[in-house]
């Protein structure tokens, strides 16, 4: 229920501004941490204690000036991030302090945006807000789009995926799985593969550091029949192996390329074997979540209903507060974590 009659109170927390655009990796001389101040509000409008920020590769590109499926972040501007919070007050009539939230609510304490653009979820569903940011939010629907719609995968299927013990590789690997078919990752070490296989479930893992000279011989020998969808989370020689191995009729699907963020135009690893493409009769296709806006309900909804029933997994990792903020996004390209990775703020 919303707040009856004019706010006019104020608040103040902190924020995580861009006010430089990297070069490389982000550093952080690229930032500033500054106090906002935020509210009255506005009739439909939400206060948020943010208390979860997703830290995606995403926010690397949002960073850049270059025209992409999205504005890039302004420098002044409060970084983008999704995140999860508990409501404090509401001029909103879906929204009552006490309720959870989860929108694109920046990097930031606090966060006054519309209530329309936020997802509601009542505590008493006992859902964790990290699962709320994680898998049952971009990241895991990001996976399930991906997978069933951008790659049509179907049961029998032989399914790779690349960062497979990452946020949304994790999630593509199980739910094909549940859908019938071989689920092989790709990952940075022994640890990993270890999890990915017993902890998630896959068919096999491949180590693709200590497999780095024989790659393509590593993933025909994992993938015997070859690879009939190869989901990319990472670019670089991890693609060029999944090229190397398409079934007649494969699909590519491209997530992302956390190999190449941190490195400019001139520097890009391309696939040098693409042709493979066409020899294969493949495809290799893009996309974007927000392709999917009209069907978020959809998958969160399957998403949900497998992880009530233990069929799904998601693994957290998380560092603590505002100020880690670059140090937990560089983790992203050193590998140093399992699953999602979170920043804790409250």
């Amino acid at each position: 229920m919303s707040v009856a009659g004019p706010s006019t109170e104020v608040w103040q927390g902190r924020a995580v501004r861009l006010v430089r655009r990297p070069q490389g990796r982000p550093v952080v001389d690229d930032f500033s941490w500054d106090v906002e101040t935020v509210g009255p509000l506005e009739e439909g409008q939400v206060l948020v204690a943010v208390s979860d920020v997703s830290i995606d590769p995403a926010m690397r590109g949002w960073m850049t000036a270059a025209k992409s499926y999205i504005p890039a972040v302004e420098l002044g501007q409060v970084m983008r991030a999704a995140g999860a919070g508990v409501v404090r007050e509401s001029r909103h009539a879906g929204f009552s302090p006490g309720d959870l939230a989860v929108g694109l609510l920046g990097l930031r304490e606090l966060a006054v945006v519309h209530g329309d653009s936020l997802i509601r979820s009542a505590p008493s569903l006992g859902v964790p807000s990290e699962v709320l940011v994680g898998g049952l939010g971009g990241t895991g629907l990001t996976a399930y789009f991906g997978l069933t719609d951008v790659g049509a995968v179907r049961s029998g299927e032989t399914v790779l995926v690349s960062a497979a013990a990452g946020a949304v590789g994790s999630v593509v690997g199980q739910v094909a799985k549940i859908l019938g078919c071989r689920a092989v990752g790709l990952a940075g070490g022994p640890e990993k593969c270890r999890h990915v296989v017993e902890d998630l479930g896959f068919d096999a893992c491949i180590d693709y550091k200590a497999r780095a000279e024989d790659l393509v011989a590593a993933v025909h020998e994992a993938c015997p029949d070859r690879v009939d969808v190869y989901f990319d989370n990472v670019g670089g020689a991890p693609l060029e192996a999944a090229l190397a191995t398409l079934s007649h009729g494969a699909r590519i699907v491209l997530c992302g390329a956390v190999s190449q963020y941190n490195a400019d135009h001139q520097g890009w690893h391309g696939p040098r074997n693409y042709m493979n493409l066409l020899v294969r009769r493949a495809s290799m296709r893009g996309f974007v979540l927000f392709d999917y806006a009209d069907r978020y309900a959809e998958g969160a909804l399957q998403l949900a209903g497998w992880w009530a029933e233990g069929r799904l997994k998601f693994h957290h990792t998380f560092v603590e507060g505002l100020d880690a903020y670059v140090d937990a996004l560089n983790r992203l390209w050193d590998g140093d974590k399992l699953g999602k990775l979170v920043l804790r703020i409250g």
